[in-house]
């Protein structure tokens, strides 16, 4: 990866489109995880439009994770110059802490070190500590601009809540599947999903606003935009809020459905006496 870093940006994404269109010839299971997604989510689209759909979907997913080389490696102009924010930015300026709701799409650490690199402010994150190398050089790559505070899952909300009542920007990618414990069933493209309802619990415990960030991968690099802070939110309701942050989530990926996560077995917990998606 770090020979990777100085190529052009168009050599590093024509290797990853190949690697993609390969993953998408052998990675079976994958594949097979993101098409029962994509019928589940866009029951509409013909079976050719979701295989054309998971295959771009692939190419994405590889491109992203080849430019963390240039993103965790390459000179800081250079990161600089492929890393726009746009939108409401002067949201993640305002006073507080916030919670910035960074959603799965395949440019997620890109949007991270865009804020980091360009919002002069103390951050935090929470990350699932997995071991080996491969989750140390993506902690250490995380943690590449400003002044950012990895926070384990394991360590609970207290010193996540903590950070927020600072004043820190938390950056939290909160959507995806992660088992029966805490989640509740919200509908996310009318399909019950098991959700951490960490969002409207983190914003109310920490006092913060919250901010969406959706990353998108384009030609000349990446675009993070802000989207302004949700008002009104959070509600003395967690589950209504947090099905609500699905169905916003939900507009942000029609948007760009290539670039979402759909190798993730989202719908894996299911409702009591369902039977597996998957």
């Amino acid at each position: 990866m770090r020979l990777l870093a100085p190529l052009p940006l168009g050599v590093v994404r024509a290797l990853g489109a190949g690697l993609g269109h390969l993953l998408f010839a052998v990675a079976r299971s994958r594949r097979r995880i993101a098409l029962t997604n994509l019928r589940l989510c866009f029951p509409d689209w013909t079976e050719a439009e979701r295989i054309a759909a998971a295959r771009r979907n692939f190419v994405y997913f590889a491109q992203a994770f080849l430019d963390r080389a240039w993103l965790w490696h390459a000179k800081p102009d250079v990161v600089r110059r492929r890393l726009r924010l746009t939108g409401d930015v002067d949201a993640l300026r305002q006073p507080g802490g916030v919670v910035i709701f960074a959603p799965h799409f395949y440019g997620m650490d890109a949007g991270g070190s865009a804020i980091m690199q360009q919002i002069a402010r103390v951050s935090s994150t929470v990350y699932a500590d997995q071991g080996g190398v491969l989750d140390e050089w993506m902690r250490q790559g995380r943690q590449r601009f400003g002044h950012v505070t990895p926070i384990a899952r394991k360590a609970g909300m207290k010193p996540v809540v903590r950070a927020l009542r600072e004043g820190q920007l938390l950056y939290l990618l909160p959507d995806m599947d992660l088992g029966p414990d805490e989640s509740v069933f919200v509908p996310f493209f009318g399909v019950p999903a098991a959700t951490v309802p960490s969002v409207p619990r983190l914003a109310q415990l920490g006092h913060a606003h919250v901010v969406p960030v959706v990353t998108r991968l384009t030609p000349t690099g990446y675009d993070a935009h802000v989207h302004p802070t949700w008002t009104d939110y959070p509600t003395a309701d967690p589950v209504a809020d947090t099905a609500l942050m699905n169905q916003r989530l939900e507009g942000y990926i029609r948007d760009m459905p290539d670039q979402y996560y759909w190798v993730h077995k989202r719908f894996k917990t299911r409702p009591a006496g369902s039977a597996s998606l998957y």
